[in-house]
């Protein structure tokens, strides 16, 4: 593929109005609602944030920055959402940013009281992304509740790190500043968990992978875009087709002939 047809920097601009200063990290801040995102948004960044809606959407957006260690970091709050199957305005817009705005970070904001339901999102996107930081917030609450997290053992199983924070009193937010840092700079280097399916999906992947690979490259993890492919996820293909290369080479009916 020619690398050229993906331009993150126009994709970044032109499809959701986001316009880092040079030199400036790209992170995207994702969650379920409930989970004190706005929260952790709005300590990150403090008055150093502007709002409006997503280009095209009626749909709240917002960004800010801030800087650790001589970096500077700007943070786009993604819309709340429970997954990424694009079944929503808010999910279609989460998903597209992760793919083709191409974040340097992705931190998923869970609450701590509900990992189970939480991490549903967190893999994921971890399926799209291995640059991922997990921040476990309102660990005040789930103290409360008689619940303590692993965060080690969490981040030992995940393959990505972990923070665990109290956003409203500032508690962790140096940690996750600091793992946001190392993970944008390649200090660290996530290996996330991901889901192996039973041997015939597997088997379907393997054949498609290559095929993905040819049409676009590792733009987007070739892995991901072949499991979506088989669960027939066509608005996939047509935002592939819109982001990359568009039709100039038929990208769209080969994506369709290789499922």
């Amino acid at each position: 593929m020619d690398t050229n047809c993906f331009d993150r920097s126009s994709i970044l601009k032109d499809e959701f109005d986001i316009n880092p200063e040079a030199g400036q990290y790209v992170v995207a801040l994702a969650g379920n609602p409930n989970v004190g995102k706005s929260t952790v948004f709005n300590a990150l960044t403090g008055l150093r944030q502007h709002t409006g809606n997503w280009p095209g959407k009626t749909v709240n957006s917002a960004q800010g920055s801030f800087s650790h260690k001589g970096k500077s970091f700007l943070l786009v709050d993604l819309p709340g959402t429970y997954s990424l199957m694009a079944h929503s305005v808010e999910e279609e817009i989460a998903r597209d940013f992760i793919c083709f705005g191409r974040p340097d970070v992705t931190v998923v904001v869970v609450a701590a009281s509900c990992l189970e339901r939480n991490l549903n999102l967190a893999l994921q996107v971890m399926e799209i992304t291995f640059r991922v930081v997990i921040c476990v917030n309102l660990l005040d609450e789930a103290k409360k509740e008689g619940i303590q997290v692993d965060l080690p053992g969490l981040s030992r199983k995940l393959g990505v790190p972990v923070v665990g924070t109290v956003a409203r009193t500032g508690k962790g937010l140096r940690e996750l500043r600091e793992a946001v840092y190392n993970t944008a700079e390649e200090a660290f280097i996530p290996r996330p968990w991901r889901f192996t399916y039973d041997r015939e999906v597997e088997e379907a992947v393997e054949a498609l992978i290559p095929k993905i690979v040819q049409l676009i490259g590792c733009a987007i993890d070739p892995r991901w875009v072949a499991l979506r492919l088989l669960d027939g996820d066509r608005a996939l293909i047509e935002r592939i087709d819109a982001y990359i290369c568009s039709n100039k080479n038929g990208l769209k009916n080969k994506l369709e002939a290789a499922i």
